[in-house]
């Protein structure tokens, strides 16, 4: 009997670069498909910034056909601003995949980083070497928002689509947006 394939996307978004990374996972398995980053430095313009997400978030939907993607949630700073900019930004890459009917499900970066390392206050390089190992990656990529991509990626891998109560639940945007039609307006 063969075991059945997910492929799921990780995004560590970012106004400057945005990470990227799609895994395989086969049963328990889990291995690296491919990886890398959006650089939206050069991108003056803030609505060219957030088309140029949705085009290219598009374009590896296109190319890979995840079965779903996880994204890192927001953190709070103290520069309101930034918030809102990384915001627009996840939305940018939200909206891609829900377009392409692919469930997006969002994991704060506390316990993605507790669901890797095993604490929520782990450094980036930890995070990254953990992923390396995970995924038996041996060159570190040339951002670290990579290997947070491919951390998003892992945790939700690991999370089975279960609620803390131990209840199954698809848990993504689109299921939300089904549940709560009086949410979407024209």
């Amino acid at each position: 009997m063969t075991q059945p394939e997910k492929i799921i996307l990780g995004i560590d978004p970012g106004t400057r670069y945005m990470g990227w990374g799609i895994i395989k996972l086969k049963g328990k398995s889990q291995e690296l498909v491919d990886m890398g980053v959006l650089k939206l430095a050069g991108v003056i313009n803030p609505w060219q910034k957030l088309e140029t997400i949705y085009n290219e978030i598009t374009g590896i939907l296109t190319k890979y056909t995840p079965d779903e993607m996880a994204i890192e949630g927001p953190f709070y700073g103290v520069d309101a601003q930034a918030m809102l900019k990384l915001g627009r930004a996840q939305g940018a890459a939200i909206i891609a995949a829900i377009k392409r009917s692919v469930p997006v499900f969002e994991y704060q970066p506390l316990r993605i980083k507790q669901a890797l390392t095993g604490n929520g206050r782990s450094s980036k390089e930890q995070v990254a070497a953990m992923v390396m190992n995970l995924l038996k990656i041996n060159n570190l990529p040339e951002k670290l928002d990579i290997t947070d991509a491919l951390a998003v990626a892992v945790c939700h891998a690991n999370q089975g689509n279960y609620t803390l109560s131990g209840k199954k639940t698809n848990g993504s945007w689109s299921q939300f947006l089904n549940e709560n039609p009086q949410r979407i307006k024209d």
